[in-house]
């Protein structure tokens, strides 16, 4: 996976240098190396000056098992860094953006050249690190203001926790992948009642995929279930969002793409992106990236 997205990245943008670092390819049990070993590389990376991006290679789950640790280590360098991930990454996201990291970014991961067209999804992302294209951009991201994206679970389990982001005002996009309808259901539930949640300016749908059956059938579809906790909440649903765990996934800068692009464009061409975080998955291309 590793050798394809390196690949990809020197025919398509060979001023980008792309790196991964040694612990993604470590295996500890259910996680690419150990809490300490991916607090580590993670901290080692976002403070090296010499690095643009941290783009996380996959997700699955393990970061919340870091973030606090390694967020309390980072330096003035890892606030000028670019992070760009989804999934399981977004508990180190909403950190970030918690901790006032201003280039936090929602999109396709390394390991998504796995899937189906998953080509399309790596290249998607490299596009926006490497030339800020607006083309990889969720297409109502450029009328939102500011804006946000998750994994609907993800999100849930931050609330209440200090990882939880200030989203007051932002257009918050939800996405979720292989949870039962009662589980989106529960998690909706959790997020819209957040009295901090119930602050935004209205949710997004992404696309909910792999659902399993229920038994007996749950009798809502997702996009009822959202329209109902909304509705129940007082936070405005605006419609569907482009983003899933798919190589559809579009790119979602988090407090809007105009902050995005500034950020981007004042660093010029970058001179190198690596990879680290935890994964679910182990071995080549789990969770940690470096740049």
């Amino acid at each position: 996976m590793a050798e394809r997205v390196i690949a990809l990245a020197a025919q398509h943008h060979p001023t980008v240098d792309l790196v991964f670092h040694p612990q993604c390819f470590l295996s500890s049990g259910h996680f690419a190396g150990s809490d300490a070993e991916r607090a580590a590389a993670f901290v080692e990376i976002a403070n090296d000056q010499s690095f643009d991006a941290v783009w996380f290679g996959r997700g699955g789950y393990g970061s919340c098992r870091i973030a606090e640790e390694a967020l309390a280590k980072l330096n003035d360098a890892a606030r000028s860094k670019v992070y760009l991930g989804y999934s399981d990454a977004g508990a180190l996201l909403a950190g970030l953006y918690a901790n006032g990291f201003r280039s936090v970014v929602h999109g396709p991961m390394p390991a998504d050249i796995t899937r189906t067209g998953g080509e399309a999804a790596v290249m998607r992302s490299l596009g926006f690190l490497a030339t800020q294209s607006a083309e990889a951009l969720e297409p109502s991201v450029a009328s939102s203001g500011k804006v946000a994206a998750f994994n609907l679970m993800t999100l849930s389990q931050l609330l209440g926790t200090p990882l939880q982001p200030d989203l007051t005002g932002h257009v918050l996009m939800l996405e979720e992948v292989s949870e039962y309808m009662y589980r989106i259901d529960r998690s909706l539930f959790h997020v819209t009642t957040n009295r901090a949640v119930r602050r935004v300016a209205g949710i997004r749908l992404g696309r909910c995929s792999a659902i399993p059956d229920n038994d007996p059938p749950f009798g809502q579809t997702e996009v009822e279930i959202v329209q109902h906790w909304c509705k129940r909440s007082g936070i405005p649903y605006l419609g569907r969002a482009d983003i899933g765990h798919d190589a559809d996934n579009k790119i979602v800068p988090f407090g809007g793409v105009r902050r995005a692009q500034a950020l981007l464009a004042l660093r010029g061409d970058l001179q190198g992106v690596e990879q680290r975080k935890p994964a679910r998955q182990r071995g080549p291309g789990s969770d940690d990236h470096r740049r």
